[in-house]
């Protein structure tokens, strides 16, 4: 080659000139620019908090500062249960640290099949099938149970997990407004008769904390040949006389109830229960099943002996509510704007006028030694801003006062009640 031919020749371009439209990073920098912004405020960043150690299913130590945990979804108390934890112990030791494969290939070991066995007792069905996540467990079931030229009906507050699952498959997608019985009837009534529908419901809606009327909804569901799904994550161990969810609370009979073991259970994973009689064929034919590597045999067997008591924590299931029913009158009586009427869950979600009086009265409460969690738009219905607490049946009435304290400190210094 010449030295012209090396004169005129296209070098690599300076990645600083490179023009954004080829940057696929940069659909982000609004996102980026707004975390940096609230950062320069001087708060903690809230999606950086760091437990540095945990002492209890409600006490950590965050920033070096012993604080109470408002904002785990360890409904139920189970992460420090020494029954549990010695089950972990255990498999541990047995078989290792993890299963290297998929529960299609070389990933199912004796505490898989255990924790399925579990789940049977639990909910007294036929059908069990354990996930990675609870996540994985929305996106396989709901993409592989709807297909092409099928309906899948969902409310529009539906979790991220439920529409993602919708996304994966190949179904028609129709939403009816939240908690809306009339509305459910009547875009099920514009559905083909003949064609294949599901209709997905949550049990308690983890935003707001609020529950849904499933008895009327699957009623309507039924009557229009539509099966159910009941994502009860946040309403396991605590609802019902089993503590199997809202749907048993209500008396419903649902085709698919799906859930999650990193809420009551206290470790992570998910599943999908059912009485179908082909419900074993989902192995066959789910994606997120087949190609994801198994749990690791010390998680599901922690998971196996914590389901196995929560079949009796009758006592844990009543503190719980009473936990909840303490907090959210305490919080009512202080004037604070609540997502719900009544303490319908263990979720208690205070509303806020905006993203500035949020942040100013998060940061307060965890500077007293309050950890709840902090939920802004898209993760919010309606564009609300929430401090969302989550009660756990080991909270102590001392605690609760505590923490009622604290708000009505930090409340008062914001400005947020009088």
């Amino acid at each position: 080659m010449t030295d012209a031919g090396l004169a005129t020749e296209k070098l690599p371009a300076d990645p600083a000139e490179v023009a954004p439209e080829r940057d696929l990073m940069s659909k982000f920098d609004a996102l980026i620019a707004e975390r940096q912004a609230l950062i320069d405020t001087g708060v903690t960043d809230p999606f950086a908090i760091v437990m540095e150690r945990v002492t209890s299913p409600t006490e950590a130590v965050i920033a070096g500062r012993d604080t109470i945990l408002l904002g785990t979804y360890n409904y139920m108390g189970m992460t420090f249960d020494p029954d549990v934890i010695a089950a972990g112990h255990a498999a541990l030791d047995q078989f290792g640290s993890g299963t290297n494969g998929s529960r299609m290939l070389n990933g199912t070991f004796r505490d898989h099949i255990e924790v399925e066995d579990a789940l049977r007792d639990f909910y007294g069905m036929t059908g069990a099938i354990v996930f990675s996540t609870g996540y994985m467990a929305n996106l396989g079931m709901i993409s592989t149970l709807a297909g092409k030229g099928e309906y899948v009906i969902l409310d529009a507050d539906s979790h991220a997990s439920i529409y993602d699952g919708c996304k994966q498959g190949n179904a028609e997608i129709v939403r009816f407004r939240h908690n809306d019985v009339a509305d459910l009837d009547k875009r099920l009534g514009r559905l083909p008769k003949e064609a294949g529908k599901l209709v997905i419901l949550e049990g308690v809606y983890s935003m707001l904390g609020d529950i849904a009327p499933l008895a009327e909804m699957v009623a309507v569901a039924k009557k229009h040949g539509a099966m159910v799904l009941s994502d009860e994550a946040h309403s396991m161990g605590f609802f019902g006389p089993h503590g199997r969810g809202v749907y048993e609370d209500q008396g419903c009979d649902v085709d698919f109830v799906v859930g999650t073991f990193s809420k009551s259970v206290g470790t992570v994973g998910g599943f999908c229960v059912s009485n179908h009689p082909k419900f074993e064929a989902i192995r066959l034919a789910c994606r997120p099943y087949i190609f994801t590597a198994s749990l690791p045999p010390s998680v599901v067997a922690t998971a196996a002996a914590s389901i196995r008591k929560l079949m009796t924590a009758d006592k844990k299931r009543a503190q719980l509510w009473d936990n909840a029913r303490k907090l959210h009158g305490g919080l009512k009586a202080l004037g604070f704007r609540l997502g719900t009427e009544n303490p319908d869950s263990a979720i208690i979600a205070i509303i806020l006028d905006d993203q500035e009086q949020a942040v100013t009265m998060w940061q307060a409460l965890l500077d007293g030694g309050l950890y709840v969690n902090m939920a802004r738009p898209p993760a919010t219905p309606a564009g609300t801003f929430l401090l969302r607490c989550s009660l756990c049946a080991e909270h102590t009435p001392a605690q609760i006062d505590t923490v009622l304290a604290m708000f009505e400190a930090s409340g008062r210094a914001v400005g947020v009640i009088g």
